[in-house]
């Protein structure tokens, strides 16, 4: 999905924005562990099953957009904070286009028709 591969790209940049954009200390320490987070989450919500991922990357957009005002630093580390945690709440907001249903996850053991509620002691 698009957005999630955007978001990918989003988590690359903040890994090599402090070093690009040339600011230092706690802000660009802060970058660095939320690039591979980011780029992580979103590589791995590239996929329909595994869509739900995207949403590991809200709080960590809300985190990046107030950070910078939390941790100091220069104009360009809060100006660079501010639109990628924005870039990244819009994007990882994306849900996409589901074709199939997978699995169902833990509620799927409680269904009628799957799971827990079809074995034989249960009927």
């Amino acid at each position: 999905m698009w957005a999630q591969v955007i978001n990918t790209a989003i988590g690359i940049w903040l890994m090599a924005a402090p070093a690009v954009l040339g600011y230092g200390g706690a802000a660009a320490l802060n970058d660095r562990i939320a690039g591979p987070i980011v780029a992580t989450f979103a590589a791995v919500a590239v996929t329909e099953a595994t869509r739900g991922a995207r949403l590991v990357n809200l709080p960590i957009g809300l985190w990046m957009v107030v950070a910078p005002w939390a941790l100091g630093g220069p104009t360009t580390a809060v100006l660079n904070g501010m639109v990628v945690g924005g870039l990244l709440v819009g994007f990882a907001s994306i849900r996409g286009r589901i074709r199939e249903r997978f699995g169902g996850g833990w509620v799927a053991l409680f269904r009628a028709d799957t799971g827990w509620a079809r074995l034989p002691e249960h009927e």
